[in-house]
């Protein structure tokens, strides 16, 4: 009995001995695997940059889409305690560059769009309609001779407008010529002293064209999982301070699993123009307020904000 109870322990401590070495070498095993794998991974990003290095089209695309829904019944916290609400919207942002020797060619386009819905249960007058919220279209065009590896002569064009409500009322078309300067790779600064910018509205008393200066930064990048994208673009008229705004936007992407991941956009504008005709639009001739005017209005910072999923193109 004891002979035999001996023998079992001894197969046990046998199977335990043998197992921990086992599981020893699985280990070894695994960290020689993980270094391999970091190397093969070193060489595959040494050959992805020599190929990104060679002359031709680049193009890629990301984009953002975020929302929500609720219901409430007999909430009697807040003003509305049976409602129906909800957001949805998205951003895709799209590149699609040519770069030579001798010059470059680069495009981009940004769209972001998002609508808003409310239902008071409770009220019958109410809209219950969704709603635009966020509504902005940019496309850009920006062709350079090159002088140097890192400055150009350019012509860019640059069309903003909404899209979803008032599409082209205003639009704004620049167009115009200067220098181009790409200091490191996928940063692109723009100055063109000579532009145009063209505004198409059906209220001439506000939106007025003139000359005036162009500036455009744009940084389009790629980190493994991370893509991100800030692009700031500025009119600065030569006829009035009233006439010049800018445009700054910026998409962060980070992918999760496989193309998913989550994302936020969010931009900021200043357009003095655009304010007096929210102004003008909103005026109660009643109220013994002035009537509107680019003196007196209070031009607040334009801004919108967007999180939500984020899938690479």
């Amino acid at each position: 009995m004891k002979k035999g109870l001996l023998l079992m322990l001894a197969a046990i401590l046998s199977i335990t001995f043998s197992y921990s070495q086992t599981l020893e070498e699985l280990q070894a095993t695994l960290a020689i695997q993980k270094d391999s794998l970091k190397a093969a991974q070193s060489r595959v990003n040494t050959t992805q940059g020599k190929i990104d290095a060679f002359p031709g089209w680049k193009k890629g695309a990301f984009g953002t889409v975020g929302g929500s829904v609720s219901n409430f019944n007999n909430w009697y916290a807040q003003k509305a305690p049976n409602n129906k609400s909800g957001n949805i919207g998205f951003t895709i942002n799209a590149f699609a560059n040519l770069d030579t020797e001798s010059f470059f060619w680069r495009n981009a386009g940004n769209i972001n769009l998002s609508w808003v819905k409310f239902d008071d249960k409770d009220n019958p007058n109410d809209n219950k309609t969704w709603r635009e919220a966020t509504d902005v279209f940019n496309i850009t065009s920006l062709y350079g001779q090159k002088l140097s590896e890192t400055f150009a002569f350019s012509g860019l064009a640059e069309y903003r407008t909404t899209i979803l409500n008032n599409f082209n009322n205003p639009g704004y078309l620049d167009a115009g010529i200067g220098g181009t300067w790409t200091p490191i790779k996928d940063l692109v600064i723009v100055v063109h002293p000579l532009n145009y910018n063209l505004v198409f509205s059906k209220t001439d008393a506000i939106f007025q064209s003139s000359y005036g200066t162009k500036i455009l930064v744009d940084y389009t990048r790629q980190i493994q999982a991370i893509n991100f994208k800030t692009n700031l673009s500025m009119f600065q008229s030569y006829k009035s301070s009233d006439l010049s705004n800018w445009t700054w936007n910026n998409s962060f992407g980070y992918t999760l699993w496989k193309m998913i991941g989550v994302g936020f956009d969010f931009g900021v504008r200043s357009n003095k123009q655009e304010a007096l005709k929210y102004y003008a639009i909103n005026f109660d001739a009643t109220s013994g307020d002035p009537e509107p005017t680019f003196e007196n209005i209070n031009n607040k910072l334009q801004s919108y904000w967007v999180v939500g999923l984020n899938y690479k193109f």
